[in-house]
């Protein structure tokens, strides 16, 4: 058995900001946003459990919707690989005063849906065909979709714009680079050397070790580096629904895909490789990239993604970390609400 203590080790792979005031502008009432009498999923109040076909046999996928919007919606794409929706819940704070429809999901895996132990299952490709699927179950089209992804999730979407992007209205990949191998370089020799020394050599003892379950590891990359890099809140502090889904953790999924270590993605991980720098070109559907000063991603690499599609936005979120929804909330938010507003009014 796993130590308690793991699930808050695993992070979920794991310009200028955007300050324009955000103003509420629900083109229906508040009645029309809630009204689901209409909708198939009314008996359960917009959840909607949605089978997938996969190489090895069928399995069901859990989403929920809030709201309705007929040319505003957004599904959402966790991190881990392995996590939940949970860690999304923030946005009840923002989107439904916008009027933006949105839905949760937990992927193939993830614990509101089936969790089937082949691990060949976990594998981006056909994760890129479960979202297809999820798309097609839900109704939605270019006329109305936005994809975001964050983390694991921004891998993701960015996987499924290069393949399905005439089904999109606008792409959000937040949080994520382009390329694990530079992802690897920037937590060796920017983050890391970052970290007091003693601290960094004892950190790496038991990487070498590859005692990654120890408690003294856990706690030293927990309170020394998640708390700069993942979430910049002390872990007593560490939001009720990012603490949930950490609970809800496949560890199956997350190190068949991402590997054991928390300083980078090592052994023998199906992402170790993943690279689209070359490929982002291809992406011609409007784009917003978020990025974060204090992320363990590059910044920097976050803004070449707007650069490198063909019809790409930046937004910073100077004061937030891998998990800005929640310490630079502000900023995150009014960046991505404007920039969905943007797109559906032809201002982008």
């Amino acid at each position: 058995m796993k130590p308690y203590f793991l699930y808050f080790l695993i992070y979920t792979f794991v310009l200028t900001a955007c300050k324009t005031e955000i103003k509420t502008s629900i083109t229906s009432s508040n009645t029309d946003y809630l009204d689901s009498s209409e909708k198939d999923d009314q008996y359960l109040g917009g959840i909607k459990m949605i089978p997938i076909s996969t190489p090895k046999g069928e399995f069901n996928v859990w989403t929920k919707r809030v709201g309705n919007n007929p040319t505003m919606k957004v599904l959402l794409l966790h991190g881990g690989p392995g996590m939940t929706h949970e860690i999304y819940e923030s946005f009840d704070g923002y989107f439904p005063n916008e009027g933006i429809e949105y839905y949760y999901y937990d992927q193939l895996g993830s614990y509101y849906s089936d969790q089937p132990t082949d691990l060949s299952l976990w594998d981006l490709d056909r994760f890129v065909e479960e979202v297809e699927q999820v798309r097609i179950a839900l109704g939605l089209t270019n006329d109305n979709f936005y994809l975001f992804g964050q983390s694991w999730g921004g891998i993701l979407g960015m996987q499924y714009a290069l393949k399905y992007q005439e089904n999109l209205k606008g792409l959000i990949i937040s949080n994520m680079v382009p390329s694990i191998p530079d992802y690897q370089k920037y937590s060796d020799e920017v983050l890391a050397p970052k970290l007091d020394p003693d601290v960094l050599k004892e950190i790496m003892f038991y990487e070498d070790k590859e005692d990654y379950t120890n408690a003294r590891y856990m706690d030293l990359v927990v309170n020394n580096y998640y708390t700069e890099h993942i979430i910049r809140l002390p872990v007593s502090e560490w939001p009720e629904p990012l603490n949930r889904s950490f609970k809800h953790l496949n560890y199956e999924v997350y190190v068949t895909m991402q590997g054991p270590s928390e300083f980078g993605i090592k052994g023998d991980a199906n992402l170790k490789l993943w690279d689209v720098k070359a490929d982002l070109h291809e992406i011609t559907v409007p784009t917003l990239s978020i990025g974060a000063t204090y992320d363990t991603m590059d910044p920097e690499q976050m803004k070449f993604i707007s650069e490198e599609v063909q019809n790409g936005r930046f937004l910073l979120c100077p004061n937030g970390s891998h998990l800005s929804q929640f310490d630079d909330q502000k900023i995150y938010f009014e960046g991505l609400i404007k920039f969905i507003k943007d797109v559906d009014t032809g201002a982008f």
